[in-house]
């Protein structure tokens, strides 16, 4: 069926196609390049016809992660507006970690008039001739699946349709989408456009006699073994993940989870710590996991077989990637799995084998676990604070309605994660600047929800807190913000140390570009935007701030930040 639109503008025309497609927010950060966009909202605003929620961002870094954050959640692709080429550049960092995450996003940034003369739009400001450059889309182009300048008005409908495919096909990752100022103002009048998307993602599975070598391998090994970082992000291969693990007594190690992939109290889940098993397994299953394990602390034996299941098994984004893989069930992580599971039934699986892993798999998950707990408890009287005695006082607090993210400095073995989608951490890209948006965009994506995220130092400085600060209350997105405060990047001394143990700064303990000293009233700069601020330096204050903080977020309905000085 066709719909018949009456509009003044291709920007018009724009919004409108954009809130028939399901896009819900449209994530701005605008400049004189918005002339068009602005004008056609307020049209549109008030005439009560439909468009995206315009969400005013003043920073993009925060636009870009509030967009991810609220993709994550949902697992719909939203759309981010920023200005020419400042904003793009501004953005790109989120734009990082959006791509290396696999989350869809239509990311669009205005283009700088691209004409002098008297058409409308056309340049008219002093920035419209140095600002252009001779290629917008090349600023991004090794960052996002697709990317296209907008020519004509008359080429919205296929060009919008098309990008939201292509950035929902997988592996998900952003489009940009380059919009001339004349082009938006362009005068539309009525036309008609598809009821329904021209084209939509497409969906692909693992090949049948990869799926069978996958079967047969797995039917014979004596020590099975599964590791994962970002299963999760497709909430229903969670359950897949737990058949086959119960179906083989076959071991779940995640090896610095993104998401919440497998469920922490089962006895199959043994934690991130491979080293000293992983040798010992013959076939070990990776699913989406980038970096299954670290080559310089463990390796695989050599006879071991090599099973990759992913979206793109070979991550072939990543310029170098050596990890070795035998057989790969490329396409919908959930879909192969299940299709897997299917085969494996048709094997003979030796159920003596099975209880027995299981057995001795339930007793090392026991001991994973008792660690876990005293490595909490060893730090419950330790000053500077201790990352696992704060990870457990917020456990103990947390309910089956709250989402944690992590950003830095959260020890993430101290929780125990059922339910998919209740936890999430910045992509591997590690883009500074993620935490404070991310858990914005989650709390719209999921106002019912308590979202609690945490930061280092260094991060929270990244993040624009200023403008993430702002949002959360322009929007009404209570969070509760937990900021390790050590006055350091740890990152980079610790990178140092790896490389240099008995080096000049490992002896002098001088690590230049490392310290952040002296530390900052964090505390302070939330209350300029009427939330809750508190300094937290002892282990017995850890309880106690954290209730007076998710009161304020869960009652009060006020952005919270925890000062944790460590």
């Amino acid at each position: 069926m066709q719909r018949r639109a009456s509009a003044e503008s291709t920007a018009e025309l724009y919004l409108e196609l954009l809130a028939a497609r399901g896009v819900r927010y449209f994530f701005g950060n605008g400049g004189t390049d918005f002339g068009p966009i602005v004008d056609a909202y307020a049209k549109r605003l008030s005439a009560e016809a439909p468009v995206p929620v315009p969400v005013t961002v003043p920073h993009e870094i925060t636009a870009m992660a509030m967009a991810h954050g609220f993709t994550m959640v949902t697992g719909e692709p939203q759309v981010v507006m920023v200005h020419t080429i400042a904003g793009t550049a501004n953005a790109t960092g989120g734009l990082i970690n959006a791509t290396r995450a696999g989350v869809p996003m239509l990311f669009s940034a205005g283009r700088t008039p691209l004409t002098e003369g008297d058409a409308r739009g056309s340049r008219d400001g002093g920035i419209h001739w140095a600002q252009e450059s001779f290629d917008q889309g090349s600023m991004v182009r090794e960052w996002v699946k697709w990317d296209y300048e907008l020519r004509h008005g008359a080429d919205l409908e296929g060009v919008v349709d098309r990008g939201l495919a292509i950035t929902r096909t997988q592996p998900c990752a952003p489009v940009y989408l380059t919009l001339p100022r004349e082009v938006l103002a362009e005068p539309v009048g009525e036309l008609t456009y598809a009821d329904q998307p021209r084209m939509g993602p497409s969906k692909s599975v693992a090949a049948p006699e990869s799926l069978e070598r996958a079967a047969k391998a797995l039917a014979g090994a004596r020590q099975p073994l599964l590791i994962t970082r970002s299963a999760g992000r497709d909430p229903s291969a969670v359950a897949q993940l737990i058949r086959l693990g119960e179906l083989l007594g076959m071991p779940v190690f995640e090896t610095g989870p993104t998401h919440m992939n497998f469920p922490v109290s089962h006895d199959l889940h043994q934690g991130g710590d491979l080293a000293p098993v992983l040798d010992r397994a013959d076939v070990i299953v990776v699913v989406e996991a980038d970096v299954p394990w670290q080559p310089k602390r463990a390796r695989p034996h050599p006879d071991a077989t090599i099973i990759s299941i992913a979206a793109d098994p070979l991550y072939s984004r990543y310029p170098v990637r050596g990890f070795p893989s035998n057989i790969n069930l490329a396409g919908d992580v959930a879909a192969s799995l299940e299709l897997l599971i299917e085969r494996l039934a048709a094997e003979r699986i030796d159920p003596a084998q099975v209880r027995a892993r299981t057995a001795e798999w339930a007793d090392r998950h026991a001991r994973v676990r008792s660690d876990a707990a005293a490595r909490a408890q060893a730090g419950a009287q330790r000053v500077p604070l201790d990352k696992a005695w704060v990870a457990r006082c917020l456990e103990q607090v947390r309910d089956g309605e709250t989402i944690i993210l992590n950003e830095i400095g959260l020890d993430t073995s101290q929780f125990v994660f059922e339910q998919p989608g209740s936890f999430f951490t910045v992509s591997q890209a590690g883009v500074l600047g993620w935490g404070i948006g991310a858990a914005l965009g989650a709390k719209l994506a999921a106002p019912e929800k308590t979202v609690v995220t945490c930061v280092g130092d260094g991060s929270y400085v990244f993040g624009v807190p200023s403008a993430a600060h702002w949002a959360a209350r322009r929007y009404d997105l209570p969070v509760l913000v937990i900021v390790w405060n050590n006055a350091k990047w740890s990152a980079v001394e610790s990178a140092t140390r790896n490389v240099y143990p008995e080096g000049w700064a490992a002896r002098t303990r001088s690590f230049p570009f490392s310290d952040l000293s002296p530390a900052l009233a964090f505390e302070h700069d939330v209350r300029a935007a009427g939330g809750f601020g508190e300094r937290v330096e002892s282990p017995d204050q850890v309880p106690g701030a954290l209730e007076r903080a998710l009161h304020a977020v869960r009652v009060e309905q006020r952005l919270a930040l925890l000062n944790m000085v460590a």
